[in-house]
């Protein structure tokens, strides 16, 4: 008359088919997610970091392809050494001083008016644009002298060689342009107006020139040698901001003192 309630019997391989995955099974599947994150990540930043280094090789063989245009254009001077690696340009004998002078030879100063439109027109191009910065006059001395003279002395040699770019014609052409006089003519009038720098060369000239003095620093072999002045290119860095040149064109170009 009792009847007995005997709970149903689990099957043996149910427990071993949880609903629920096991502890482990999930750990292995977040460390299979994480993977798959971290390459993907490394991917994106592995391909950022050849984009930069190849913009690097873009720059340095642009910038390469513009010194080798300058020394292709500057065989026309036999005495103009242009060091491709270094960016600077030797402009010879042409351009000496005698000692304790900063005054620019006739010659020195026709040469001058007639190369750096050479430059000029390099600085024209579309990768001139983009990556010349400026062109810096460095100035020389020999070792007589103290430092801070030979440092005004060699300033003094390479603001000359601005001078000269924009020096007007005058009815004495017998005296260089020299530091310690009136600014002078060193060609006839002709003579400027075939080699004289255009209005456009000046404003880049105004642009890019600047000027440095080292002193006895980078001696030569002989005192001669040394009593110099060279051209430094230099140029824009990747992503680095331009200043505004606007207004330059209306600036007064001004007189040599």
């Amino acid at each position: 008359m009792f009847n007995r309630y005997l709970p149903k019997q689990k099957s043996k391989d149910e427990g071993e088919r949880p609903f629920w995955i096991s502890f482990s099974d999930l750990m292995t599947a977040l460390m299979a997610l994480f993977l798959v994150v971290m390459s993907v990540t490394l991917l994106a930043v592995t391909k950022k970091v050849d984009q930069e280094e190849q913009r690097k090789i873009n720059r340095e063989q642009e910038i390469s392809e513009l010194m080798k245009q300058i020394k292709i254009d500057s065989e026309k001077w036999s005495q103009v050494k242009v060091d491709e690696n270094t960016y600077r340009i030797d402009l010879g004998e042409v351009v000496r001083f005698e000692r304790g002078q900063a005054a620019i030879s006739l010659d020195g100063q026709r040469f001058l008016r007639e190369y750096v439109p050479t430059l000029l027109k390099v600085y024209d191009t579309s990768l001139g644009k983009q990556w010349i910065r400026r062109i810096v006059v460095e100035g020389f001395t020999d070792q007589d002298g103290t430092y801070l003279y030979n440092l005004w002395l060699s300033l003094e040699r390479s603001r000359q060689v601005v001078c000269a770019l924009y020096a007007s014609p005058l009815s004495d052409t017998s005296m260089p342009l020299s530091s310690n006089s009136e600014p002078t003519s060193l060609i006839n009038s002709n003579h400027l107006l075939e080699h004289g720098l255009t209005e456009k060369e000046r404003v880049a000239v105004h642009e890019l020139f600047l000027v440095g003095g080292f002193s006895f620093n980078s001696s030569k072999a002989s005192k001669e040698e040394s009593r110099r002045v060279e051209l430094k290119l230099e140029f824009w860095q990747l992503d680095e901001v331009k200043p505004d040149k606007s207004g330059i064109e209306s600036k007064d170009f001004g007189k040599c003192p």
